[in-house]
């Protein structure tokens, strides 16, 4: 990876297909394989490029560039180095700005010294990483027709929002969103020449209201800054207005439509689980440059309702120990977020108990399988309506419809889930001793199956029914706390905030319900915005 000699920033790309209109390298050169059609050749011309006067080439795909050194005999081992080709490709540039000196004695725009290239840069561990590249030109006529045209080839990145709309919890993990906002996150919305209309939540349910009645027609998208719990209200309200321009009765939906805008997450809570599981990832400035660039990545929702009535959207789900933990960390508030959370474990595990419950699910049947069961001769009711029961003493469910990565589980609370499958992970502890059950929440944190044990459970399923058969709820009085949870209700831990049912929760998946901007590498590669502007 070549460096620029100031600022010491990665500025560029070694290697790649050969452009057609570019000089042929040295004898001896190793030289990147040609693409199966050359792209078209926009402008050429000569810019000083880390100190080195380079021909530099603009088509199509690519910006290429090579030192003009002196013809030297060849097979000269110092002239190959010298004569290596770089690029960067045109999809990866994300603005551009004209290179001017300024001094206090000098009047109107300064010395123009060339073209500055802002970059998104792909690194290792799924981290994206912005930087620049300097094309140094003193000619204003020379700098004004590449800025043209480099500004006509980012304004062909339709995928790319101009505006958003930001959201900000400023109480998220340790105060801390609106410093990472301002100083990570802004600086390169502007330098990306992105319109921003932030709002500061002011209690909980904030955005959920702000969104219910905003307009939203001048954004392209929406972003969230701040933990779980901020991000799925977010994208909760965002599903919620979707039905209600759709003129869908949003108390009891059977068919969700999808929502209008793509979220943007940026990591800024305690855990980070749904950022994670997105970008594979929590790191700010990746999650910044993914809604930069436009990639957009659709993922699974789940809708939560009871007894016929929607109480929410989500993408995972914890029963029983992950409810009642989350709710002993909610009367803590006034505790660091290690602190409540390590607090509430701690007490949760010491008071341990099951809950006695009946849980049907309908497994999830691949499109393969169903063609194949539907070959067969078998009935498409009998292939889409096969339910199961299991009844027990539940330590915990979870329902998941995303990986959950996070910094307690590596490799994710549902390592086999994905984003975008159609389908849920259901994973079951029974009953067992509470040594056993630490085991396998140690397991969560290592290389090992967290799920080989004899007491835990796992379904690929579509849609699942938690049916506690005590009546008589749960209240924090249990853990030894003088205060309750509203009356015959049962705690649920809902992307990190708190949901509380009297009966029974039925789960159900919707696929690609919601754009969200971000995704692994592969899953980026498969969605990188193409131009159209030339």
């Amino acid at each position: 990876m070549p460096r620029g000699r100031r600022g010491g920033r990665v500025s560029a790309l070694e290697g790649g297909p050969e452009e057609a209109a570019a000089p042929a390298p040295a004898a001896g050169a190793s030289q990147p394989q040609p693409p199966a059609a050359a792209a078209q050749t926009l402008l050429r011309g000569i810019f000083e490029i880390r100190r080195s006067s380079c021909d530099v080439v603009l088509s199509e795909r690519a910006l290429r560039w090579r030192p003009i050194v002196p013809e030297r005999p060849a097979g000269d081992s110092k002239c190959d180095v010298q004569c290596k080709e770089e690029f960067i490709e045109v999809k990866d540039i994300f603005s551009v700005k004209l290179k001017r000196r300024y001094s206090a004695k000098q009047q109107g725009n300064g010395t123009l010294l060339g073209i500055t290239l802002f970059i998104c840069l792909k690194k290792e561990q799924n981290k994206l990483k912005d930087s620049t590249l300097d094309l140094i030109n003193l000619s204003e006529d020379h700098c004004d027709v590449w800025f043209k045209q480099f500004k006509k080839i980012l304004a062909g990145f339709s995928n790319r929002p101009k505006s958003l709309k930001v959201i900000l919890n400023p109480q998220s993990h340790k105060k801390e969103a609106t410093q990472i906002y301002h100083e990570k996150v802004e600086p390169l919305l502007r330098v990306a020449g992105i319109k921003t209309d932030v709002t500061i939540t002011e209690y909980e349910g904030h955005a959920l209201a702000l969104l219910k009645e905003c307009e939203l027609q001048e954004f392209d998208g929406v972003v969230c800054v701040g933990g779980d719990g901020s991000a799925s209200e977010v994208a909760h309200a965002l599903l919620l207005r979707a039905q209600k321009n759709a003129g869908n009765e949003t108390e009891s939906i059977l068919t969700p439509v999808r929502a209008q805008l793509p979220l943007g997450l940026i990591p800024a809570g305690s855990t980070n689980v749904l950022a994670h599981s997105l970008h594979g990832i929590p790191h700010v400035v990746t999650a910044t440059l993914h809604i930069i660039m436009g990639h957009v990545q659709p993922v699974d929702v789940c809708t939560f309702s009871t007894t016929g009535k929607l109480l929410r959207f989500g993408f995972s789900a914890m029963f029983g120990f992950g409810g009642r933990t989350l709710a002993l960390a909610e009367k803590h508030r006034w505790m660091s977020p290690n602190q409540r959370r390590d607090f509430a474990v701690m007490k949760a595990l010491a008071k341990l108990k099951p809950e006695d419950c009946e849980i049907s699910f309908l497994p999830f049947i691949s499109s393969h399988d169903l063609e194949e069961r539907e070959a067969e001769g078998s009935p498409k009711s009998d292939c889409n309506d096969q339910w199961q029961t299991i009844q027990g003493q539940f330590l915990n469910v979870s329902i998941m419809a995303i990986p959950c990565l996070c910094s307690v589980a590596p490799r994710g609370l549902a390592p086999n889930t994905r984003l975008n499958n159609g389908s849920m992970a259901l994973i079951i502890a029974r009953n067992t001793s509470r040594p056993e059950f630490i085991k396998h929440l140690k397991r969560y944190a290592g290389v090992k199956n967290q799920f080989n044990f004899p007491f835990v459970e796992t379904y690929t399923v579509g849609e699942v029914k938690v049916r506690p058969r005590n009546n008589s709820g749960y209240s924090l009085e249990e853990d030894g706390l003088h205060a309750a949870a509203s009356e015959n209700s049962f705690p649920w831990n809902v992307d990190g905030d708190l949901m509380e049912a009297k009966s029974e929760v039925q789960v159900k998946l919707h696929p690609r319900l919601i754009n969200l901007y971000g995704g692994s590498m592969e899953e980026m590669n498969d969605s990188q915005g193409t131009c159209n502007c030339l």
